[in-house]
């Protein structure tokens, strides 16, 4: 039943996710038809219920793991080190002009192949598999998918001024940063950087 609640809900967040990959024009066509305001609240309501599902369905695999493979330490301190770049690239989706967004046109996709690779490497209970391996392949799926929207529009994403990709380095390194020592702990369970 745990692993139930955590395939049905990735599979719920990630399809949400997957409509502009494998349904652009319906998508299309219902934010013409309702509004593109209305449009988005639905989309944002129904994310955040099946984002809770996903966590719920998480949370209950880690109370009676199954453990597929031991990584070894140093997998954890090389995730922990992985992840800033994907903060870094995760804040340059919201910063317009940053030249991250410029190079790779969708950093928020970028940010979160880093983050699930770097987790699945320290992580080898199958819930973790499931989970990181899940959003590293959406993440592939959607930045190519995007990728190929872009081309097919001729869509540039150019650089701004260089103080916005500084503030860009700078805010993803202080979330990454504050997290690290006061969110993953208190809301994973686990201390990145604790040593064992």
């Amino acid at each position: 039943m745990d692993y139930t609640l955590l395939v049905v809900g990735l599979l719920s967040f990630l399809g949400g996710h997957s409509v502009s990959i494998f349904a652009r024009p319906w998508r299309d066509a219902q934010a013409a038809k309702l509004g593109e305001i209305p449009w988005k609240g639905l989309y944002a309501v129904v994310a955040l219920l099946t984002f809770g599902l996903l966590v719920w369905g998480y949370g209950a695999t880690r109370i009676n793991p199954i453990v597929i493979w031991t990584p070894p330490d140093w997998t954890r301190h090389v995730a922990s080190l992985l992840t800033l770049p994907a903060f870094i690239l995760i804040i340059a989706a919201y910063v317009p002009g940053d030249r991250f967004k410029s190079a790779v046109g969708h950093p928020l996709l970028a940010g979160t192949m880093i983050w699930a690779l770097a987790h699945l490497l320290a992580n080898g209970n199958l819930g973790d598999v499931l989970l990181f391996g899940g959003f590293l392949i959406w993440a592939i799926a959607d930045f190519i998918s995007a990728r190929r929207r872009d081309r097919a529009a001729g869509k540039i994403y150019v650089a701004g001024p260089l103080s916005r990709t500084i503030i860009t380095v700078i805010v993803g390194i202080v979330a990454w940063a504050a997290f690290a020592r006061f969110g993953h702990q208190p809301l994973i369970g686990v201390s990145p950087f604790a040593i064992t």
